[in-house]
C-alpha cells in the first residue's frame, strides 16, 4: 500500500544502484569477487556552507553491515566534525575493509542511512546552538514520507531538539509525545476560549496547557483571552502565525509578553512555530520567546554529502583522482575539536591549536561481521552533540 522497502529489502541489498549488481556480476565471472580493498567514507563539503555536521545514523549502518566478512571503525555517533583536518586533508568518517565483492551492494544504502540522518541532526544542533537552553520540539514529520519519521525524530533529538511531536518518534526515542492543539479544535468546537477549557478538561493533567492563540484574532488578544480562561493552569502560548499576517513577527511576540505580563500572567511562557530555522530564529528569542516547534526546516535539512571509495587493494595505496590513497588514522584533540589525518598516527601527540592531548577518533564498529561497538542510547548520544557543540566557537564553526 506504501511505496516503502521492507528491512528485509534494505539488508537484501534491494535498493542499491543497479552498477553494483553488475559490478558483482564482472567481478564473480573474473574471479576477482574476493579482492581485499580498504574503502572510506568522506564528506566532500557541507551545505550552505557549514562550518560542521553531526554524525548520525552509524546504528543503522552497523545493522545493514551485520553478518558480512568485514571490519567496519567507525566515528561515533553524535561527533561533531569537519570535512577537513587543520592541514586540509579530508577526514574519513568510516572505513569498510574485506573483500570487495561482498560489500559493494550496500554501499547505495549505506550512504543513504548517513546522509539524510545526519543532515537533520546538523540542522537541529545549528539551531539548538542558537536557542540555547529554550524548548525546541521538533514537528517536522508532516513535510516527509511517513515511513521516515522514527529516523527524523531521532536525528533531531540527536542533534539537541528535546522531543518530538509525533507518537512514533517520541516513541523511538522512549519519550512522551510533545504537542497540545491544532487550529482545527478551535474551529470545530466554534469558540477559542470553549476549545482551550474543552482541551483543559478533556487532556489529562499531565500534559502542559499549551493555548494556541492566532486562530480567529489577533495574537496579543487571544494570548490575554487564553490567560483570563485558564489561569494558573495555562503553561504557555502558542504562536503559529502564518506568513500572510507576520508583518514584524518578534513585535508581536513582545506585545503578547508585555500585555501577559502588565496583567500579571508572568509565568505563562510564550512558543513559537511556523517557519522556523537556523536563519531566523535568533530575533524571536530577543523579543522573548521561550519555546519553539521547529518542523520543515529540520526535516527537509539538506543531506550531506558523503561518499565511498577504495583507498588501499590488497594491502597498496590506491585512490581515484580527487581522493587520498592508503589507510589513514584520524586524531582529534577534545578539548577544542581539532582533527588530525595521517598515515600512520600524528607526527606530534598534542594538539597543534591548544596543545591538548589527542586521541584516535575512529574506533571499531564490525569485526569479522560482528557488531563489537557498544551502540549508546539516544540520551547518551545527544548528551555528547551538546557537550561538542559547547566546544565551539565563532572562530570554528
Amino acid at each position: 500500500m506504501f511505496h516503502i522497502a521492507s528491512e528485509t529489502e534494505i539488508r537484501g541489498g534491494q535498493t542499491t544502484d543497479v552498477y553494483f549488481v553488475r559490478t558483482k556480476q564482472v567481478l564473480e565471472a573474473k574471479g576477482l569477487l574476493d579482492v581485499p580493498v580498504l574503502a572510506e567514507v568522506t564528506a566532500g563539503g557541507l551545505p550552505q556552507d557549514w562550518p560542521w555536521g553531526v554524525l548520525c545514523g552509524v546504528e543503522e549502518v552497523a545493522h545493514l553491515l551485520e553478518g558480512l566478512p568485514i571490519d567496519v571503525d567507525s566515528i561515533p555517533e553524535g561527533t561533531i566534525f569537519h570535512t577537513n583536518d587543520h592541514q586540509g586533508f579530508r577526514i574519513p568518517m568510516m572505513t569498510i575493509e574485506g573483500p570487495y565483492g561482498r560489500f559493494c551492494e550496500y554501499e547505495a544504502p549505506l550512504l543513504g542511512l548517513l546522509c539524510q540522518a545526519s543532515g537533520i541532526s546538523t540542522m537541529a544542533a545549528r539551531i539548538r546552538k542558537v536557542v540555547g537552553d529554550r524548548l525546541l520540539i521538533s514537528f517536522g514529520v508532516r513535510r516527509m514520507h511517513p515511513a521516515l519519521a522514527p529516523m527524523i525524530d531521532r536525528a533531531a533529538y540527536l542533534g539537541g531538539m528535546d522531543g518530538a511531536s509525533s507518537l512514533i518518534g517520541a516513541k523511538t526515542i522512549g519519550k512522551s509525545p510533545m504537542g497540545t492543539m491544532p487550529h482545527a479544535l478551535v474551529i470545530i468546537v466554534g469558540d477559542q476560549v470553549e476549545a482551550w477549557k474543552a482541551f483543559d478538561e478533556v487532556v489529562p493533567a499531565e500534559v502542559a496547557r499549551v493555548a494556541l492563540v492566532d486562530t480567529y484574532f489577533d495574537e496579543k488578544a487571544e494570548a490575554i483571552m487564553a490567560a483570563e480562561a485558564l489561569r494558573d493552569r495555562l503553561f504557555a502560548v502558542r504562536l503559529d502565525t502564518p506568513g500572510s499576517r507576520r508583518g514584524n513577527f518578534a513585535e508581536i511576540i513582545r506585545e503578547v509578553g508585555w500585555e501577559l505580563r502588565v496583567r500579571g500572567f508572568d509565568k505563562v511562557k510564550i512558543i513559537a512555530s511556523g517557519g522556523l530555522s537556523d536563519q531566523n530564529i535568533a530575533p524571536l528569542i530577543e523579543a522573548g520567546v521561550d519555546g519553539f516547534g521547529v518542523g520543515t526546516s529540520v526535516s527537509n535539512a539538506p543531506t550531506i554529502d558523503f561518499a565511498m571509495d577504495i583507498v588501499e587493494k590488497e594491502g597498496r595505496p590506491v585512490a581515484k583522482r580527487g581522493k587520498l590513497g592508503g589507510r589513514k588514522e584520524v586524531w582529534r584533540c577534545p578539548k577544542c575539536l581539532v582533527d588530525i589525518v595521517e598515515k600512520s598516527g600524528p607526527s606530534t601527540r598534542t594538539c597543534p591549536k591548544c596543545g591538548g592531548e589527542v586521541r584516535l577518533l575512529l574506533e571499531p564498529l564490525i569485526r569479522k561481521g560482528r557488531i563489537v561497538a557498544k551502540l549508546p542510547g539516544v540520551d547518551d548520544i545527544r548528551k555528547k552533540v551538546l557537550s561538542e557543540l559547547s566546544i565551539l566557537t565563532p572562530s570554528f564553526g
